[in-house]
């Protein structure tokens, strides 16, 4: 491929970044080049900075136009980069706005570079690197679903753990596909190396199963942490639970419909209440509440595909599934992350989900929308996503110490 070809191609999806597509068909496309670019800006910056003094320097003939480009592309990858650590003062913010200007005195300590490497660290030490610190038993059997039945269990390496507060990780996938290990993977082993216990499920997939196999896979899941997860060195008094895309709705979902018997058939007496709730990118409005782009997800694809039934035929099982219609004063704290350049799943809906929150809920909500942000941006290590994992720490902390009760003077 020419030069020329070459700096098109990063110019192209520089501006997919800005000014994406929207639409459930175009959006998808759009998602994948905007958050590969946004999130790997450095490591395109770079070659796109070699690849034009190598061409300067070689190139016969020149490309002035593929010199521009080059030029062009790196300006608007610098100020990705920068919109990327801005992300530090964007959470910090909303932690202040949502927890009160006095959140970090109520921290047992500040995140450290031995808890999480500095963002730009990120770029070269990833987490999976630093996954020696973290012990994780696979496969575990909590529901008798072959391997969709199954779980991992995130614990410290270094040092035995006893009464430790517990984190639900529930992947996304569109309901459809997806896998406990390929995504939350940063938070999880940040968070088990700061001394919690974390969980990452599998639960049963559409088409072969409808909704709502979905959300009561994730209270069976729920029920056998109450009762196993002593076993494995964790508290099931403090239980939280995060998910990206289909899992921040499944996450949601958990959170506002604690005790339903509706999601929790043969098993209606267990315990399914949650104490914090971190969903990233979620979807909270099956029923078409929230607008245009609401509807046309529902009756494009979650009614034909995921509850596989027609709203028309009967709202009830929509609405039941829709978090921003079960939202009640005593719903657990929450910490809501979208990007504003969300292509899959507007960031209409969560604006709208917490304001329902701050309307009804009487416990702290956060709400920490990233700028020039696409969906899945915290799938792998990025300075974006580094900076989110320490906003979900001091938040899961602040709410666990203040679940604790007043410290002793």
């Amino acid at each position: 491929m020419s030069f020329r070809r070459r700096q098109l191609l990063t110019a192209a999806a520089f501006l997919n970044t800005f000014r994406p597509a929207y639409g459930l068909r175009p959006g998808i496309p759009s998602m994948f080049g905007g958050w590969l670019t946004a999130e790997l800006a450095p490591h395109l910056l770079a070659a796109t900075t070699v690849d034009a003094a190598v061409h300067a320097v070689r190139g016969r003939p020149r490309s002035r136009l593929g010199l521009a480009l080059a030029a062009g592309s790196a300006a608007g990858l610098a100020v990705t980069i920068k919109q990327s650590q801005d992300a530090r003062e964007v959470v910090d913010t909303a932690l202040r706005e949502g927890l009160g200007e006095d959140y970090r005195t109520r921290l047992d300590r500040e995140p450290t570079d031995l808890d999480l490497a500095t963002p730009w660290r990120q770029l070269v030490m990833p987490f999976r690197m630093r996954d020696d610190a973290v012990h994780i038993e696979r496969d575990i059997a909590y529901a008798e679903h072959g391997r969709r039945g199954l779980l991992d269990v995130y614990r410290p390496a270094d040092r035995p753990v006893e009464g430790a507060p517990v984190l639900l990780q529930v992947h996304g996938g569109g309901w459809a596909i997806g896998n406990k290990d390929q995504q939350g993977i940063p938070l999880m082993l940040h968070m088990a190396a700061r001394g919690w216990v974390c969980v990452a499920i599998n639960y049963r997939l559409a088409p072969r199963d409808a909704f709502p196999a979905h959300i009561i896979d994730v209270k069976r899941a729920i029920a056998w942490i109450r009762e196993h997860i002593g076993s494995y060195g964790g508290d099931p008094s403090f239980l939280a639970v995060t998910g990206g895309s289909a899992g921040g709705h499944l996450a949601a979902l958990a959170a506002t419909s604690a005790q339903d018997p509706a999601f929790q058939p043969g098993f209606e007496d267990a315990d399914t209440r949650v104490d914090a709730c971190v969903p990233f990118y979620g979807v909270y409005d099956f029923a078409g509440v929230t607008g245009r782009n609401a509807t046309a997800m529902r009756d494009r694809f979650l009614g034909p595909r995921i509850l596989q039934q027609r709203f028309s035929d009967d709202p009830t099982p929509f609405e039941q599934a829709s978090p921003i219609l079960r939202v009640t004063p005593d719903v657990p704290p929450f910490l809501v992350i979208h990007g504003a350049h969300d292509t899959l799943v507007s960031v209409r809906q969560a604006r709208k989900f917490v304001a329902r929150l701050r309307e009804a809920s009487e416990s702290p909500v956060v709400y920490a929308e990233l700028p020039g942000t696409q969906h899945a941006f915290d799938v792998f290590p990025s300075i974006r996503s580094a900076h989110v994992v320490r906003a979900v720490d001091r938040f899961l902390h602040v709410v666990l110490n203040d679940a604790k009760g007043p410290r002793p003077a």
